[in-house]
């Protein structure tokens, strides 16, 4: 019997026996696609190297923070100066204020800013802020916008219009979502009706104004316009989940990019993450003084946590802003993503492959239809095994994108021309085996 020889395949099985699934997290685990996850031995730049010692051009950037790529120098020094002062304290520093005051100036619509550790802990915390603020208890989602893994959010669309949703999980009792309605993306119809219905009783709407988790799905100018006008007219927050989209589509985040077309635009509350923490487990959520003083200890609304403002973290996303803030960052950040999706667009085209594709700074998503999808259920028309084979070519071709069709990309400032040249040459391969 031949020895096995692929690394990754023996650590997957070590890891299946002491972790569920053989991940921490379950996209990880190449479930969607099949095969053996790739264990990462080192990272560099636009690349990392798996346990065989095989390199790949990386587009998931550990899922958006790393805008900078792997091992950035500004960063890197930044990060060895704030350990050799000591990992954690639970007790504030001057860096945590520093980080805050770097998200307001960036984010107008921010005055106050809370650090927390995750996206979901922040996602949460807004909720809760938003209840305790308003006095009310009922919450707007829409489906195939991805929020963390709190109770209330892991809800998926009930049956009708302006419905309140069903678990769509083990272990969430069907009355912690009661509160929570379910609407679809850019559904200006159904959402007038749901604000007609419930407007008094509504605390939040909360919305990924990109959504990332259906790969990359715009919300339309028209139904944001409206979120914010019925938002205003009935009292509700309008909450803005930019923990993927918050420096990562533009400097001033994606309510930056709405606000240019959508005079006077800006959300109540803001929920940040990945990029503020520059690969470290940061996060934070902000709004108007008058709202975020609802927390306590100054006001009624309870949020704490033992490591929040990290002031190892909180050196790595303050080193991140610092350079994503230089001048021309995000015009040639954008011109690389641009580069990249005008040539997939092509060589698909070429071998006559239904393909769409969209990007907004250093994100992008691709759908293997041949329009954009504007919510959830287009978006589930897209063509799985087609795209489980896409995956797979480039995989075996040394470009690593995300494991599952309904999860965005990443491009770095990292990202050389020839990366992106490489990518592509490697992506018309791929696509003439699949016409």
């Amino acid at each position: 019997m031949t020895p096995n020889t692929d690394r990754n395949e023996t650590l997957f099985e070590r890891a299946r026996r002491i972790i569920p699934g053989g991940v921490n997290s379950p996209v990880r685990a190449f479930r969607a696609v099949g095969g053996t996850p790739r264990f990462v031995q080192r990272a560099q730049g636009s690349c990392f190297w798996d346990a065989n010692g095989k390199r790949y051009i990386d587009y998931i950037g550990s899922w958006g923070p790393m805008i900078l790529g792997h091992g950035h120098p500004a960063v890197l020094e930044a990060v060895q100066k704030a350990v050799m002062d000591g990992f954690s304290y639970g007790a504030p520093t001057e860096r945590e204020i520093e980080l805050a005051e770097e998200i307001a100036s960036l984010l107008p619509s921010v005055e106050m800013v809370r650090l927390v550790s995750s996206g979901t802990e922040a996602a949460m915390s807004a909720i809760r802020l938003a209840r305790g603020a308003t006095g009310r208890s009922k919450i707007i989602k829409f489906e195939g916008c991805y929020h963390g893994h709190a109770d209330a959010l892991l809800v998926k669309a009930g049956s009708g219009l302006a419905t309140f949703g069903n678990p769509t999980s083990a272990g969430v009792p069907p009355e912690v979502v009661l509160h929570t309605l379910v609407l679809e993306y850019n559904n200006i119809a159904q959402l007038e009706e749901a604000f007609a219905v419930h407007g008094a009783e509504l605390a939040c709407l909360m919305i990924e104004p990109i959504a990332g988790n259906m790969n990359f799905v715009r919300a339309q100018v028209p139904f944001m316009k409206r979120c914010r006008e019925l938002c205003t007219q009935h009292g509700a927050l309008l909450v803005f989940d930019e923990v993927m989209t918050g420096f990562r589509v533009a400097l001033g985040g994606a309510q930056g990019v709405y606000a240019r077309a959508i005079p006077g635009f800006a959300p109540d509350l803001s929920v940040l993450g990945k990029v503020i923490g520059g690969g470290m487990p940061l996060a934070a959520f902000g709004g108007p003084r008058s709202v975020m003083e609802q927390l306590a200890p100054l006001g009624p609304v309870y949020q704490a946590g033992t490591l929040s403002g990290n002031p190892v973290a909180t050196a790595c996303g303050l080193a991140t802003l610092k350079e994503i803030r230089k001048t021309g960052f995000f015009d040639k950040l954008a011109l690389s993503t641009r580069t990249l999706v005008d040539g997939l667009k092509a060589a698909a085209a070429e071998n006559g492959v239904p393909f769409s594709a969209d990007c907004e700074g250093g994100m992008f998503g691709f759908f293997l239809l041949p329009q954009l999808p504007e919510n959830y259920s287009r978006v589930m028309t897209s063509d799985g095994a087609r795209f489980n084979r896409l995956f797979h070519g480039l995989l075996d071709r040394g470009v690593y994108i995300a494991p599952a069709l309904y999860e965005a990309g990443f491009v770095s400032s990292a990202h050389s021309p020839s990366d992106i040249a490489e990518t592509i040459s490697a992506a018309k391969e791929v696509f003439a085996t699949l016409a």
